[in-house]
């Protein structure tokens, strides 16, 4: 019941930010390994993207990604968020009934590891999806897949099992220092809460405030490993299935540091705030409420 409560709450989260997430992914292949001022800018921030991606993709084209976004969210979240909270009832996770920041953080980034696993080849199917847009407006390595069954199909017809889990050595960071950064804030900000007594005790604007204080953390520690994370899933591959741009995490790093300065690493950085920031809030608010639910009726 744990991976399901979870998984059901990131779900709902992802409905509400989808198109964020579609923002976001433009916003970090605009301009891929090009010096700054020598590309064109489709999308000058979250706004005009969202302008821009509404009137030339139509309202659809915000929502696009969205079933292998459920589907990821569904997977990734409910073993993240379910892995954790087992670990939590256990008692692990406190040392003499307070939060212990080291314990905290390692379990974090291990359910995270799992989860990133787990979730790989339709993290990697949403991000073809997600960037594929109109050639007006295009940006990154343009794939043509139907949906999400289809390019799944497609993607092991050609290069195999092993293909699903293209780009999972930027997974893995990404889920694992996101994780860590936001169970342990949450954590944390939910205890700081609760101590200075603002909100009567169980209510559900303790979970809401310490996910706000939690959005911030994860969007500073976590936009780097997205930018290459986003590149390295939707860069061409050769028919061997290598990628044509990187050879993996490490290269990608240090070709966009090179290539676009720190900037380039927190590429679209306001769209993974509003993208990260409500998805934060809202599935931790959904998984804290849900858990307490079932607690209640168990």
């Amino acid at each position: 019941m744990d991976f399901i409560l979870s998984g059901a709450a990131a779900c709902g989260a992802c409905l509400f930010t989808n198109p964020l997430e579609v923002v976001k992914t433009r916003m970090q292949l605009q301009g891929e390994l090009k010096n700054r001022g020598t590309y064109q800018i489709y999308y000058r921030n979250v706004f005009h993207a969202f302008y821009t991606i509404g009137k030339v993709d139509g309202l659809a084209g915000l929502q696009k990604g969205l079933v292998p976004g459920l589907v990821y969210q569904f997977f990734m979240n409910g073993v993240r968020l379910g892995s954790y909270s087992i670990i939590e009832s256990s008692g692990y996770i406190h040392t003499d009934g307070r939060v212990s920041a080291a314990k905290t953080t390692v379990a974090g980034a291990a359910a995270g590891v799992v989860g990133a696993v787990m979730g790989s080849p339709i993290y990697l199917v949403k991000t073809h999806i997600q960037s594929q847009a109109t050639s007006s407006i295009a940006v990154g390595h343009q794939y043509q897949h139907q949906g999400m069954v289809h390019a799944l199909a497609a993607i092991h017809k050609q290069h195999g099992i092993l293909g699903l889990w293209r780009g999972s050595s930027a997974a893995v960071p990404r889920v694992s220092v996101g994780s860590a950064a936001q169970l342990y804030s949450f954590a944390a900000s939910k205890e700081l809460v609760v101590d200075l007594q603002v909100f009567p005790e169980g209510s559900w604007l303790v979970a809401l405030c310490a996910g706000m204080i939690s959005s911030v953390v994860v969007v500073a520690a976590m936009t780097p490993f997205d930018v290459v994370s986003t590149r390295l899933y939707n860069q061409p591959v050769d028919h061997t299935g290598k990628g044509e741009l990187y050879k993996g995490f490490g290269d990608c790093f240090s070709k966009t540091l090179k290539m676009e300065g720190v900037t380039g690493l927190y590429k679209g950085l306001g769209a993974s705030y509003f993208r990260l920031g409500p998805h934060t809030i809202l599935s931790l608010l959904f998984w804290d409420e849900l858990r307490k639910l079932w607690q209640q009726h168990r």
